[in-house]
């Protein structure tokens, strides 16, 4: 993982369009756009954001606008929908966030010691957002980045053996929702009514069944690569690394496991068929996204627009007080597996 440590990226080029276009010293991901001059951006900058946001999105893949006056969550919703004005909800999420105001939420809720694995959001699933926002209200004093990684190299990294096996068997997510160790089935999805619960799931080809202590599993069969519907590339796109339980800290998987059988475990994943994925293919896997990785320094007011299947995103530990906020847009779905 390389750390970019810069505090304004080198190399800046000023564009007719009134913004400067730069990069992190040694590094593809962000692309960085601030403003030439100051102004409001709705007046000033919202044509060349929109032109800009589309056109650079799909060259790099991520970029990341810096010095806009982006001050809080009002401003924060007003700049994404210059570019996405249709957000998503974060239904079937897997991760504990909270609900600000319309759809924008709080990134995920973990404790801050823990680094959270490089992901495309919601690969665990057949449907997903194209495009997430992300806005730093408040950058953490040590730590907090939000590391980035090209999601066609990782694929290309690893190994071809690996490749071939998730290619045609595919990734089975099992989740075991609520008693208090995983997020409730009611606000996975969004309903207290099991009946919807069921016709939702039929609806996405998901497998439920309710226990016996009136929790519920399911099961769902995803894809481990994807095709970007509109650029072509190949990317690699599951959440199995996150899922299985070899990526609990080991006391609490052994914890766990001392309680569970691993289909009981909160959530797990399985090749397609059912069958065990090795711990050790899954550490190979990670190496891949660690030697990807790169990091940059949040800067109180940046907002990071994040193509979803073109660049993986994670969280590294942090010290101290941290907020950042999320915004998803433009639904895909994968076709019929």
């Amino acid at each position: 993982m390389s750390s970019l440590d810069a505090v304004s990226p080198a190399g800046a080029r000023g564009e007719a369009d009134g913004l400067a276009r730069s990069s992190f010293p040694g590094a593809a991901l962000p692309l960085v756009v601030s403003p030439l001059r100051r102004g409001d951006v709705s007046t000033t900058f919202a044509a060349a954001i929109r032109a800009c946001a589309e056109a650079e999105l799909t060259s790099r893949g991520a970029v990341l606008f810096r010095g806009f006056p982006v001050r809080g969550l009002a401003d924060f919703e007003a700049f994404v929908k210059l570019v996405t004005p249709d957000l998503l909800d974060y239904t079937f999420g897997s991760t504990p966030r909270s609900h600000l105001q319309s759809r924008i939420y709080t990134s995920t809720e973990y404790p801050a010691h823990q680094h959270i694995p490089l992901h495309n959001e919601q690969s665990y699933t057949r449907e997903w957002p194209l495009k997430i926002w992300f806005h730093c209200a408040e950058a953490a004093p040590e730590g907090g980045s939000t590391p980035l990684a090209d999601s066609r190299e990782v694929l290309r990294r690893i190994p071809a053996r690996i490749r071939e096996r998730f290619t045609a068997k595919k990734v089975m997510y099992v989740r075991n929702y609520g008693g208090g160790l995983d997020v409730p089935w009611q606000k996975v999805f969004g309903t207290t009514d099991r009946a919807e619960v069921e016709r939702l799931c039929r609806q996405r080809g998901i497998t439920c069944e309710w226990k016996a202590d009136g929790e519920l599993r399911t099961r769902e069969v995803c894809q481990a690569v994807a095709t970007h519907p509109r650029t072509g590339d190949v990317v690699w796109f599951n959440q199995a690394h996150l899922f299985h339980v070899s990526s609990l800290e080991p006391s609490v998987r052994e914890a766990l496991l001392a309680v569970f059988s691993e289909d009981e475990l909160p959530r797990n994943a399985f090749y397609g068929d059912g069958s065990p994925i090795e711990g050790a293919v899954l550490d190979e896997i990670r190496d891949v996204h660690r030697q990807l990785a790169v990091e940059f320094p949040w800067q109180q007011g940046d907002v990071l627009l994040v193509d979803n299947m073109r660049v993986a995103h994670g969280r590294a530990p942090f010290r101290g007080p941290r907020k950042v906020l999320v915004a998803m847009a433009e639904p895909y779905g994968a076709k019929a597996l």
